[in-house]
C-alpha cells in the first residue's frame, strides 16, 4: 500500500484520494441503462437471459418457494444455524430499541400535532451472491423490515450455479418466515423490483448493498421511477485511525477483512506512528497469502493506500474528509476523539472491536453508506422501512387563536384562497 505524508497533501490531493469508485466515462452507466430497459421491455425473459449470461445458469422458474427453502435451510450443519440465531437475535435486540411513539403537541390553545408511523408496504431486499454469499445481509435487512411491519418483503438474490438458493439464505428465510426467494441478481434485480416483472412485484422501496452495477441500477431507477433506494451503497470500504497504542496484527486483519470482498473494495490506514505502519505493512504480507481469497484481496490492496499524520485529531480531520463506510479506531485513546466524528456509516471503537462483529451478529446494521455518501446518509435502520405521517387537529378554540395569524400570512403571499379557507371558519362560529 502506498504510503502519503498528511502535510504534505495540497487539498485538491487529499481531493484526489478520497475520491473513488467513479464511473468518469459513463462505462457502467450505459451498460446497467441497456439491462434495465432489457428488463423494463422482456420482463421474466430478459431476466433469465441475464442468468444465463452472468450466473451460468438455466432457469425454468424465477422463484423457489416454502418447500424448496425449508429442503435447502436443512443442508447446513446444527452449528451454523446456531450462529445464524446468535446474529439474529442481537440484530433483532439492537433494531426493536429503535422503536418509538410520537407524541402529541399542543402548539396553540386548541391546535394539535402528531406524528404516527406506517410501514413501507412493499420493500424489495437485495442479497448479494456473486464472489461471496451473504445471508448476513438478509438478517440485516430481513428483520427491521419484519420489525416495522412491511406488509409485503420482497427478496431477490443471484441463483447457485445448481439454480437454486444457498442454504443460508434459505434457513434464513426461515427464521423471518419468507415463503418465497427471487432468483435475479445485479442490476437486471434492481430494474425488476422497480418495474415489475410477470414474476416478481414491482416495490415501493429497494434496499441492499452490491458493486458498482446495482449501485448504479439503484441511484438511476430513483431517479427515473417512483421506486426509492436505501442509499448508494457500492464497493465495501474501511479506514483504520491508529497510533502507537494500535497491534498490527489486529490492524492487517481488519484492513484485509474489507479487502477481501471484492477488488473494487478500498482500505485506508491512517496511523500517527510510523512503527505502527510499517509492521502493520509487514504483517499485511503475512496474513494475505494464506487468505482463500488472497486474490481479490491483494488486487484491492492496489486500489489502497496509508496516511501518515502528526496525531489523532489529524486522522479525524483527513477521515471526515472520506467519509467512511466503516470507521475503525485502533486506539486505546478512542473516547478523545469520538466526538470529533462528523461522517462516517459505523464506528468500531478501540483494539478489540473488529469490523467483522458489526457485519456479522453485534446487532448494528451492515447495510451502509459509501464513496463519501456518510457525508449524507445513515445506514439502514428500522427508521428506513417506515413512513412517518404528521396530522394535526384544530377544535373551535384553536381556529379561533391560531386564524387570523393564517389569515395575514396568506394575505402577504397572495393565496387568497387559503385566507378565505379560514375566514370562512371563523365566520361560521361567530354565526
Amino acid at each position: 500500500m502506498k504510503t502519503y505524508n498528511y502535510k504534505d497533501l495540497s487539498k485538491a490531493d487529499i481531493q484526489k484520494l478520497i475520491q473513488r469508485n467513479a464511473d468518469a466515462a459513463n462505462t457502467i452507466r450505459e451498460k446497467v441503462e441497456q439491462i434495465i430497459a432489457d428488463v423494463r421491455i422482456s420482463g421474466d425473459e430478459a431476466l433469465k437471459s441475464y442468468a444465463q449470461k452472468f450466473d451460468q445458469v438455466s432457469l425454468n422458474s424465477l422463484f423457489i418457494g416454502k418447500e424448496e427453502i425449508t429442503k435447502q435451510a436443512n443442508t447446513i450443519s446444527a452449528e451454523v444455524k446456531d450462529a445464524i440465531k446468535v446474529a439474529y437475535a442481537n440484530i433483532k435486540k439492537f433494531h426493536e430499541t429503535q422503536i418509538h411513539k410520537e407524541e402529541k403537541t399542543e402548539t396553540t390553545t386548541g391546535v394539535s400535532c402528531w406524528r404516527e408511523v406506517r410501514a413501507i408496504e412493499r420493500v424489495g431486499l437485495y442479497i448479494p451472491g456473486g464472489t461471496a454469499v451473504l445471508p448476513s445481509t438478509f438478517l440485516m435487512l430481513g428483520i427491521p423490515a419484519k420489525i416495522a411491519g412491511c406488509k409485503e418483503i420482497v427478496v431477490c438474490s443471484p441463483p447457485q450455479k445448481d439454480g437454486n438458493v444457498n442454504g443460508y439464505l434459505a434457513f434464513v428465510a426461515e427464521l423471518l418466515g419468507i415463503e418465497k426467494i427471487y432468483l435475479a441478481g445485479g442490476a437486471q434485480a434492481v430494474a425488476a423490483m422497480a418495474y415489475g416483472t410477470e414474476s416478481i412485484p414491482k416495490v415501493d422501496k429497494i434496499f441492499g448493498p452490491g458493486n458498482q452495477y446495482v449501485t448504479m441500477a439503484k441511484t438511476l431507477v430513483q431517479s427515473t421511477t417512483n421506486t426509492a433506494i436505501d442509499m448508494p451503497a457500492g464497493p465495501s470500504e474501511v479506514l483504520v485511525i491508529a497510533d502507537e497504542t494500535a497491534n498490527p496484527v489486529f490492524v492487517a486483519a481488519d484492513l484485509l477483512a474489507q479487502a477481501e470482498h471484492g477488488i473494487d473494495s478500498q482500505v485506508v490506514l491512517v496511523g500517527s506512528s510510523l512503527r505502527i505502519i510499517e509492521e502493520t505493512q509487514t504483517e499485511l504480507q503475512k496474513q494475505l497469502v494464506v487468505l482463500p481469497r488472497k486474490d481479490i484481496a491483494a488486487k484491492a490492496l492496489e486500489n489502497s493506500y496509508v496516511v501518515l499524520v502528526d496525531d489523532l485529531n489529524q486522522a479525524m480531520t483527513f477521515s471526515n474528509e472520506y467519509a467512511p463506510e466503516h470507521l475503525i479506531l485502533a486506539t486505546d485513546n478512542w473516547q478523545q476523539i469520538t466526538d470529533k466524528i462528523i461522517n462516517a456509516g459505523s464506528v468500531f471503537a478501540g483494539n478489540l472491536t473488529p469490523e467483522s462483529a458489526g457485519d456479522y451478529a453485534s446487532g448494528t446494521n451492515h447495510t451502509l453508506p459509501t464513496s463519501t455518501y456518510a457525508r449524507s446518509y445513515s445506514g439502514v435502520s428500522l427508521d428506513s422501512f417506515i413512513k412517518k405521517i404528521t396530522f394535526q387537529h384544530i377544535s373551535e378554540s384553536g381556529i379561533k387563536n391560531l386564524g387570523p395569524s393564517i389569515e395575514i400570512l396568506a394575505e402577504i403571499e397572495g393565496l387568497h384562497a387559503h385566507k378565505n379557507a379560514v375566514s370562512v371558519r371563523l365566520a361560521g362560529i361567530k354565526e
